[in-house]
């Protein structure tokens, strides 16, 4: 970056429209944005509409470009501070908090990751903290399925001239709507086939969409098909290729670790969401044969009780994950598969105890309910955490 830029970037960060990151005064700006996402949140999932209007509200404070470093105009922010953010916006509308946590774990990495050419992440890095653009990886194939799970890409570059031409498609790209940058896997035509990253700008020509996303929860996140049908990219646009096994591919410890906690927190947040209507209409519900409230009753006290006990747990592994507190980076994938698997149960707890009105469409708890169950969907699986536990167990007897 050229000192003019540089300096741009320092004034930039020194005017941010979010008081600092561990004030009052930040709390209150998330309390707002609680508030205001969560009255639209049932509108988003009917009609799977993508959260535009959201993600613009969080560029106008700043957020979208909260883990740009703030030498480039970002703020540079932490792990508990990221958290933070997360927690609020899922409580609400968890799509867009979704579509956040990736935006938030692309620009953690981006900068240090030397394979990139050095313009390119600044270039990414200035859009976000100027435009709010967003970038995602786009990973998943419909013949491959996870890439977590092995395998080439079938997406293809193929060099032509000074640049590359794309062809393939990816799904499950969440956030596609509203994506300036497409972080796209795929594999050359050379032989040995390179293996990497492609980056593609969305408004590129031959970039489309394929099958739209409709998915039972999360229908907010855009997550269509991609197809890529002879896209040309520049030569630099190869920022992260290289032979498969090859050192260095792939997150690292710190990368897993911020990925186990931010996306844990989004469905942790959607519980919290389940338990707030869940305590509210057990307080007012007083069905005339008791003469009082639900609340009254033990069985609805020790039910609410039961989830917060789930959600405490939650909230503990949470914080001492994202402070590294007793909680080793290698043991991050179990911190994912336990909160996630304890929102779950917590919601469940309040489908049961409430009955009809639990998965009546009239109620938020049954869309709460569809959303906390896309947890299981993300990387790593239930499977795959719990069967590296257990090999890592046998290894180190």
């Amino acid at each position: 970056m050229n000192a003019p830029d540089f300096d741009a970037g320092l004034a930039r960060a020194a005017a941010r429209r979010h008081p600092p990151l561990d004030s009052a005064e930040f709390d209150a700006v998330l309390a707002e944005l609680t508030t205001e996402f969560a009255a639209t949140a049932e509108a988003y999932d009917r009609s799977g509409e993508f959260p535009h209007r959201n993600l613009a509200r969080l560029h106008e404070y700043d957020l979208l470009s909260l883990t740009v470093p703030a030498a480039l105009g970002g703020a540079g922010a932490s792990l508990p501070q990221a958290l933070n953010v997360i927690r609020a916006v899922a409580r609400s509308e968890p799509s867009t908090a979704l579509v956040l946590v990736m935006q938030y774990l692309f620009h953690h990495r981006l900068q240090g990751n030397p394979r990139w050419p050095r313009d390119l992440r600044e270039r990414v890095a200035e859009d976000a903290v100027r435009d709010g653009a967003l970038i995602n990886s786009l990973r998943v194939e419909p013949e491959l399925g996870s890439p977590a799970r092995g395998g080439l890409p079938g997406t293809l570059a193929a060099r032509s001239g000074d640049g590359w031409v794309i062809n393939g498609s990816k799904i499950y790209s969440t956030g596609s709507p509203g994506l300036t940058w497409l972080a796209v896997w795929a594999r050359s035509d050379e032989t040995p086939p390179r293996v990497g990253v492609w980056l593609v700008r969305r408004d590129t020509p031959g970039v489309r969409v394929g099958a739209p996303w409709n998915h039972l929860g999360m229908r907010a996140t855009g997550s269509h098909e991609i197809v890529f049908d002879n896209v040309l990219v520049p030569a630099a646009h190869a920022v992260d290729v290289q032979l498969p096994g090859e050192p260095g591919a792939g997150l690292d410890a710190l990368g897993v670790a911020w990925m186990s906690v931010l996306l844990s927190a989004v469905y942790d947040g959607v519980a919290h969401a389940a338990r707030d209507w869940f305590a509210e209409w057990a307080a007012t519900r007083s069905p005339a044969n008791l003469g009082a409230p639900l609340a009254s009753l033990p069985s609805f006290q020790q039910t609410l009780g039961r989830i917060d006990a789930l959600l405490f747990s939650n909230r503990v592994l949470l914080d001492a994950t994202a402070h590294a507190e007793r909680v080793a980076l290698d043991e991050a994938p179990l911190v994912k598969y336990t909160v996630t698997n304890q929102a779950i149960e917590a919601v469940q707890i309040a489908v049961e105890a409430s009955g009809n009105p639990g998965l009546s469409r009239d109620n938020p708890l049954e869309r709460h309910y569809r959303d906390v169950l896309c947890a299981r969907i993300h990387t790593p699986q239930n499977d795959s955490v719990l069967q590296a536990a257990g090999r890592a167990a046998f290894a180190g007897r």
